[in-house]
């Protein structure tokens, strides 16, 4: 596969008319599954009153991309993570959302010249999570396994091949599948046993199993995958504390996830030749900046800038909200999602940043390797 990328990048671009752009790209494509923490607009496309959608102000107030400052389905005031993620490998920004793509028939094309988001607001990695809000992680493989088909009528099955295997998929999910568990151990009034954490963590890590198992299948051979974040810590959660303060058992159940899905992948590598992974402790950064928010800039690393009620933490950001006016200065932008300074930071630490924050490889170095490599 000697000077695929460059070969690749070549005939696609022919095909579409499309000009590279001066930055060098690490990868051809980046492929995204996961949560509101990646979303960059699925949900938009999705019916029903009760789905959560960023599309209305103040989201977007801040977005530097193309169209200027405007709501783009991101759940924050300009890029998000995937973004910040997709710009270190000489993207403009996150592939653009696959319902977007679909609707204006441009699927096929941006599917082999950039990547494709399939991240949805409220997705789990349980169908169970979120249901019928959401794309769930499972019907988001589903897409990929469609695009990868039309992918394949396009251009061959062994062009796609050395094509998905030097490209870099990106997957962030898991904290709503916590929250939902921990909301509904409340509501039963029931305190929440160990056999009952056993229980829910051997679910979640058997269907990411499946789904990394899957996409390996198709194809893949570079995953970068971000653990769930310091879901105790959010607006959300801190408005219900009479001091404001994180929620510990919160805390302890993501962190015991993070450390069955170390496990998991550890024990993954060896079963599927070729297969690269990378960790990101998402979990470990956000704890160290609300830990010392001043060091980094940051004025407030506990309430949401757009939001109301106490801490901006008691409802999502909206046309009627408070907005703060130094997004700049805040962690947090609504109840829940980072500001894009705090997703900025995120993805340059998860790049740049030795094993503090990346396992066992940094996403740069990832990115770096070769399929070719890969696929022996």
């Amino acid at each position: 596969m000697k000077g695929v990328v460059a070969g690749l990048v070549m005939v696609l671009s022919a095909l579409a008319g499309f000009r590279p752009g001066k930055t060098a790209r690490a990868v051809p494509a980046i492929y995204v599954l996961g949560d509101s923490s990646l979303d960059v607009g699925n949900n938009n496309y999705l019916p029903g009153n009760s789905v959560p959608r960023a599309n209305k102000p103040f989201h977007g107030v801040d977005f530097p991309g193309p169209g200027g400052p405007r709501p783009t389905g991101r759940f924050s005031n300009g890029y998000n993570v995937a973004d910040f993620i997709a710009k270190n490998l000489g993207f403009e920004g996150s592939p653009p959302a696959y319902l977007s793509l679909k609707a204006h028939r441009r699927l096929i094309g941006t599917a082999l010249l950039r990547g494709v988001s399939y991240a949805s607001a409220g997705a789990g990695i349980l169908d169970s999570t979120g249901a019928g809000n959401n794309i769930p992680l499972s019907k988001q493989v589903q897409y990929f396994h469609s695009t990868r088909a039309a992918m394949e009528a396009k251009l061959g099955s062994a062009v796609v091949s050395d094509l998905l295997a030097e490209s870099f998929f990106l997957i962030g999910i898991g904290s709503n599948d916590l929250i939902q568990f921990a909301m509904a151990q409340q509501a039963k009034n029931k305190s929440t046993t160990q056999s009952d954490v056993a229980t829910l963590y051997g679910s979640l890590i058997s269907n990411y199993s499946a789904t990394i198992t899957d996409l390996y299948m198709m194809g893949a051979r570079k995953i970068g995958i971000i653990n769930v974040g310091l879901s105790g810590c959010i607006p959300m959660v801190r408005a219900h504390d009479a001091t404001g303060a994180c929620n510990d058992g919160t805390n302890e159940l993501a962190a015991g996830f993070n450390g069955a899905l170390e496990s998991f992948l550890a024990d993954l590598a060896p079963r599927l030749p070729g297969l690269a992974c990378s960790l990101a402790d998402g979990f470990a950064h956000r704890q160290a900046l609300i830990a010392d928010p001043q060091a980094q800039g940051f004025v407030n690393a506990t309430s949401a800038c757009c939001g109301s009620g106490r801490l901006g933490g008691e409802a999502r950001c909206l046309p009627t909200s408070n907005l703060c006016g130094d997004r700049g200065g805040y962690v947090y932008w609504d109840w829940v999602h980072a500001t894009q300074r705090a997703a900025e930071m995120a993805a340059e630490a998860f790049f740049h940043d030795p094993a503090q924050f990346t396992m066992p490889l940094t996403f740069k170095h990832l990115a770096e390797k070769k399929g070719a490599d890969l696929m022996e």
